[in-house]
């Protein structure tokens, strides 16, 4: 009740700020809110975010952290950003652990023999060479898994079946991906020889959802691995009707080093102060699709609308710092790295958000300011109203990759969009760039601009 409450209060008005006046609220002067309306016209007919998202989904696809193919989309990125008129363009690099996929598949070998779609989770150890059989054993949930008893499950596949929910704004996905991480540590201590789960996405159609199968860098348990739902529902309904245990076989070969490279992709647009506006998208992806929608088109949008912001005439108040993240898929890698080795230059940072969410309609516009802030944050949100983007709350997540950042005492906001069908593709092959509406990236493009400029030119601290 008390975030609703507040919530209101922040979307009416900035005078009902119980520490700010109305005499000294702020807002826009009348030539900066012309500047704002002027970039979200431009934003609404912008071409790059487009042409960039095109040219790093077909030029490289597939971003795995760490591979090969990562370190031709950091290279993509600097001559990117370079030829759109950004400064002290850069790679920051760091060490990471790899892992990729070989091959992976599953069937039932009895008493209904047939192929099943599936995909290995990150971190899953390999099965031999002949694959691991067993009989599945089905948990509706994941606590219906942690508190079955620790014996009785020797040589069997733990199958946990728990669905995830439909809805705007992913919440569904906290709940569905904690099987993701944890279905291969509990088959493990029971014994089982390997673990099977549900995809943690909401697709209909016949496509498995990988991502991380653990906690932290290390390997799973057991290998582990995800079935497309269709493939769920096949094998519990398999269940129903088998007369005798209903076995599978999963074979999965991963290729595995102790440390590669990869690196943060940083490019700026110098202001008049060394204060900084961070905004970007990460540049890794998993390897199933081309990264399009998770998150080629979040580093288009903000590089796209960070460029408009830089093409105005002057500087910009403060410096505007576009970065692509690298391996934020294998544990927010990049993140942690930037937040480390600009530990001493956090107090600068005035605000950081990431577009990290897919390509739908920016709806929503949220805020972690300071409360005698807030009323920025209302001036923000007002000006945002024309692309249909309504105020929302001051407990803004901000995005993965500032994480670190946040928890230091940075403030974020979210441009949070319209995740319907998100975790229809996130993570699976069907994450390409077909299935993103252009209009779509315009609204963001134009939302994010003015949300940067705003950023830029007001006049203090959001902390």
């Amino acid at each position: 009740m008390f975030r609703i409450v507040s919530a209101v209060a922040f979307a009416l008005s900035p005078v009902l700020s119980p520490t700010i006046a109305q005499d000294s609220a702020p807002s826009l002067t009348a030539k900066q809110a012309e500047t704002v309306d002027g970039l979200i016209d431009a934003g609404l007919e912008d071409d790059i975010a487009w042409e960039l998202l095109e040219s790093l989904t077909t030029e490289i696809g597939p971003r795995l952290g760490g591979s090969e193919a990562e370190a031709r989309a950091r290279e993509w990125g600097v001559a990117r950003l370079k030829s759109l008129g950004f400064r002290n363009v850069r790679i920051e690099t760091f060490e990471m652990p790899y892992w990729s996929r070989i091959s992976d598949s599953a069937e039932i070998v009895s008493p209904f023999s047939q192929p099943l779609t599936v995909t290995a989770l990150g971190q899953s150890i390999a099965t031999p060479p002949e694959g691991v059989s067993g009989e599945i054993a089905r948990f509706e949930t994941l606590p219906e898994l942690v508190a079955a008893p620790l014996e009785g499950f020797e040589g069997k596949i733990i199958f946990v079946d728990e669905m995830m929910a439909r809805t705007q704004d992913g919440s569904g996905y906290g709940v569905a991906v904690a099987k993701r991480t944890l279905a291969g540590a509990e088959a493990g201590k029971r014994g089982a020889v390997a673990a099977l789960i549900r995809s943690a996405g909401t697709s209909g159609n016949r496509f498995a959802h990988t991502g991380k199968g653990v906690r932290g860098l290390g390997e799973s348990a057991v290998p582990i691995a995800a079935l497309a739902n269709a493939d769920a529902d096949q094998v519990a309904r398999a269940l129903e009707r088998a007369d005798e245990p209903v076995v599978i076989r999963l074979k999965i070969s991963v290729e595995t080093r102790s440390a590669t490279m990869s690196g943060n992709v940083i490019g700026e647009i110098p202001g008049k102060t060394d204060e900084i506006i961070l905004v970007g998208g990460h540049l890794d992806s998993w390897d199933l699709g081309t990264g399009a929608v998770d998150d080629g088109v979040g580093v288009a949008i903000t590089a796209a609308a960070a460029k408009l912001v830089g093409d105005l005439p002057g500087r910009p108040q403060r410096t505007i710092r576009v970065i692509m993240w690298g391996a934020e898929e294998v544990g927010l890698l990049g993140a942690n790295a930037y937040a480390e080795k600009y530990a001493d230059d956090l107090e600068n940072h005035a605000v950081a958000s990431e577009s990290d969410f897919g390509a739908g309609r920016v709806y929503r516009f949220d805020t972690r300011f300071g409360e005698e802030n807030l009323p920025k944050g209302a001036v923000m949100a007002g000006a945002l109203r024309r692309l249909s983007i309504a105020p929302g709350h001051n407990q803004a997540f901000g995005g993965p990759d500032v994480t670190p950042l946040r928890a230091r005492g940075v403030p974020v906001v979210s441009l949070s969009q319209s995740g319907w069908d998100y975790f229809d593709l996130h993570h699976t092959a069907d994450d390409t760039i077909d299935k993103i509406d252009p209009e779509a990236v315009r609204q963001n493009v134009a939302a994010w601009a003015a949300f940067i400029y705003m950023a830029s030119e007001m006049e203090g601290d959001f902390r």
